[in-house]
């Protein structure tokens, strides 16, 4: 059951995917939200979209009515108690902001980024007062998905981390302590790391795509919600895991960089689900329904202990 605690005004940078599932999950919880979005034909869409997922959730929609779309930096952020960046992966673009945001935002705001894969560090680098700059990894869709990774710099406090932690608690999230900050931090360098060994079984032959994602799915990928796997190299006993690694690690792909299958695929047009094609073939009606069973699912999780 999520508390709600009124009074924490909230300001987000970037109204896109991201952007606006997270203005949800705050709204939802109680809290006031301004979301910039300097397009005014985008900025009149931000409501719908939420009003939207709501719906589909079966939630009440009145928490639309606690988020305000704003055109300028200045009008989000002003008065905001905690400020979250959530625009692309760009980090000229990510630095530029948050130097604009130390300008007018509040000094006692907690300042975020939601970057997936860029150092903290490196995204704070122009702020003046870094003690109250982290990173709050959200994951897609954030209103659905419960972790949050908080990840500390070597100038992030202790006690804005703490306070970050904690209204990320009281809204319903699961957040986790990053203590080092580094490349994709704790999830994305997990995630990342199995997506190169798939990729690499594709392109040395072994299997195709398709056979890849069965065995994901129809085997280790049904424990893991319940089942991390440090807690599965437990249970199957330490002895047994170092046995597997002495033979299996040796021979797992290494590739410094992305693996050629994966360039190939982009330079030649084929970028996912959205061009109708990467990995494998999509049409419009398979893509509309992995969305659905994916919402379906992360529904059905929603709720479950963890951990």
């Amino acid at each position: 059951m999520t508390q709600q605690r009124i009074g924490i005004r909230i300001g987000i940078v970037g109204a896109g995917l991201m952007g606006h599932g997270i203005a949800q999950a705050f709204a939802v919880a109680g809290h006031r939200v301004d979301i910039q979005e300097p397009d005014p034909d985008r900025r009149s869409r931000i409501l719908d979209h939420v009003r939207r997922n709501l719906t589909e959730l079966g939630q009440d929609d009145a928490a639309v009515e606690r988020i305000h779309p704003r055109g300028t930096l200045e009008d989000t952020v002003g008065q905001a108690d905690v400020v979250i960046e959530a625009v692309p992966e760009d980090l000229e673009l990510k630095q530029r902001i948050f130097a604009a945001v130390e300008a007018v935002a509040p000094p006692h705001a907690l300042l975020a980024s939601n970057t997936s894969v860029i150092p903290i560090t490196r995204i704070m680098e122009p702020l003046r007062d870094k003690t109250r700059a982290m990173g709050t990894h959200w994951w897609n869709p954030p209103y659905l998905i419960p972790l949050v990774e908080v990840i500390q710099t070597p100038d992030t406090g202790d006690a804005p981390i703490a306070a970050m932690i904690d209204l990320l608690t009281s809204i319903g999230k699961m957040p986790v302590h990053v203590r080092k900050d580094v490349p994709g931090f704790i999830g994305n360098r997990l995630q990342h790391a199995l997506w190169r060994e798939a990729m690499a079984l594709v392109q040395n032959g072994v299997c195709d795509a398709r056979t890849v994602d069965t065995v994901v799915k129809a085997s280790f990928g049904r424990r893991l919600a319940v089942l991390g796997p440090l807690e599965n190299a437990d249970l199957v006993g330490t002895d047994l895991t170092l046995a597997v690694h002495e033979h299996v690690l040796p021979d797992l792909d290494r590739t410094p960089g992305p693996l050629p299958l994966l360039r190939e695929l982009v330079a030649s047009g084929r970028l996912g689900m959205k061009a109708g094609g990467g990995f494998q073939s999509w049409t419009e009606e398979e893509r509309a329904e992995i969305h659905t069973r994916l919402a379906a699912h992360l529904q059905r999780l929603d709720g479950i202990e963890l951990g």
